[in-house]
This record gives structure tokens, sequence and C-alpha cells, in this order.
């Protein structure tokens, strides 16, 4: 299996159930899996074939700040639906981290999106 990890990239949206917890924008957190459309031996060291982390990062900060969510189950999905279908992803796995209860370092959903299941 392969795949692309980016860990704990941190960005900014307005989510949360009470509309006074959307009011302002909230630091997340989120790691995404991104299993490989092809496999790194076969890439010819050549970016065309592969997916560009930056550029999933870009988007994922732009999808989190379009608009206000009242669930981060709702981000989670779309953010690994984003990948898979932009980016022609394999699977996506997503977890995103709020940090908004009290005497908690966090409060965190996983999804997965995609063609296979591990």
């Amino acid at each position: 299996m392969n795949e692309i990890q980016i860990t704990g990239l941190k960005l900014k949206t307005r989510i949360g159930v009470p509309e006074e917890e959307r009011a302002a924008d909230q630091d997340i957190e989120i790691d995404l899996r991104i299993g490989s459309p092809m496999a790194f031996d076969s890439m010819g060291d050549d970016i065309v074939n592969t997916i560009d982390y930056a550029a999933v990062c870009l988007r994922a900060e732009a999808l989190a700040a379009a608009r206000p969510r009242a669930l981060i189950e709702t981000l989670a999905w779309e953010l690994g639906n984003m990948v898979f279908v932009e980016f022609g992803a394999e699977w996506v796995d997503v977890e995103i981290r709020k940090f908004i209860l009290p005497n908690t370092r966090s409060v965190a959903v996983r999804c997965r999106v995609g063609r296979s299941e591990i």
C-alpha cells in the first residue's frame, strides 16, 4: 500500500451546532491519509504521477473556509470526497480535531471515502 500523509494541518472554519459557536472562526486540525493512485516505484520521479499534497492543503483550506457547518462530520466527509474526486485518490482517511470542550485536548471524528476499504 502506498499512501501520502498530511498530519496536523491547521485550518480556520466556522463550525458548531449552536449558532454562537459558528459566529467566529475556530481553529481545527486535520490529518489526511491518501491512497496513492499509482505505486511509488512506477511514478518515474514525476509529480504528475502523484497527488500534489501542497495543492491538497490549499483546497482543504478553501473548503473549510467556504461556509459555516453545524457538524465536523460534514466537513470530514466533504474533505475526503474532495480529495478523492478532485485528486484521483484511491481512498482518503480524514480525521478532524476540534478544540472546543473544556477539560479536553480535543474532540475528533474520522471517516473514509474511496474505492477500497482496508
